[in-house]
């Protein structure tokens, strides 16, 4: 895995960094996720999602979580730092990055009271998995978002030999003392980028 503090910021390409609720746009593209890694699933999701951005004149937002919820609840130690996973998503094109800080209080909004930040972005398109939950005790779900924006469901991205890549099966791997497949998967080998793989995303 890279180290944090390996992209210097003079190689990355500009974006800006906001806590929830502090970002107001007129247009976006935005997709939500706890990103813990910046593995090849999502490095090949974030792509369609910033190309989507790109082709409508609109910013790439990312809204993520500190620390990722199963970190948060003790289900998971993270792959990465905050700051390395912020480096990561910048590199790939992320315009604007909301970092929720995922406290008991947070956890405490209601679906509605984050269907409203999330309006606060304008979103011409809105990007989770088929899985997401929100709000208080998980109250909200994909059919919520749907009822007030342009939901786009982000597919399955496996690698060649089929099977998912997530976070979860890469901490397993470490777990096994799988380091370099773990370290593949991840995909942050190469200095200035990411490593080609055939990944395969599924919708």
């Amino acid at each position: 895995m890279f180290e944090p503090g390996l992209f210097p910021a003079s190689v990355l390409p500009p974006s800006v960094i906001h806590p929830d609720r502090a970002l107001s746009l007129d247009a976006s593209v935005v997709t939500i996720g706890a990103f813990d890694g910046v593995h090849r699933g999502h490095q090949a999701l974030i792509e369609v999602f910033v190309r989507q951005a790109r082709e409508r004149g609109v910013p790439a937002v990312v809204y993520t979580f500190d620390p990722p919820p199963r970190v948060a609840f003790g289900a998971a130690e993270k792959l990465i730092d905050t700051r390395e996973r912020i480096r990561r998503l910048r590199f790939l094109g992320a315009d604007h990055i909301v970092l929720a800080h995922f406290t008991t209080e947070y956890r405490q909004r209601s679906p509605l009271e984050f269907i409203e930040e999330l309006a606060a972005l304008s979103p011409v398109a809105l990007w989770v998995g088929d899985d997401f939950r929100f709000g208080r005790d998980r109250a909200g779900d994909t059919a919520l978002v749907a009822r007030h924006f342009d939901l786009q469901l982000l597919p399955k991205v496996v690698c060649s030999g089929g099977e998912r890549v997530s976070s979860s099966r890469i901490r397993a791997l470490f777990a096994q003392g799988r380091n370099a497949e773990a370290d593949t998967l991840l995909g942050w080998q190469q200095p200035w980028g990411t490593e080609r793989m055939n990944v395969e995303v599924r919708t």
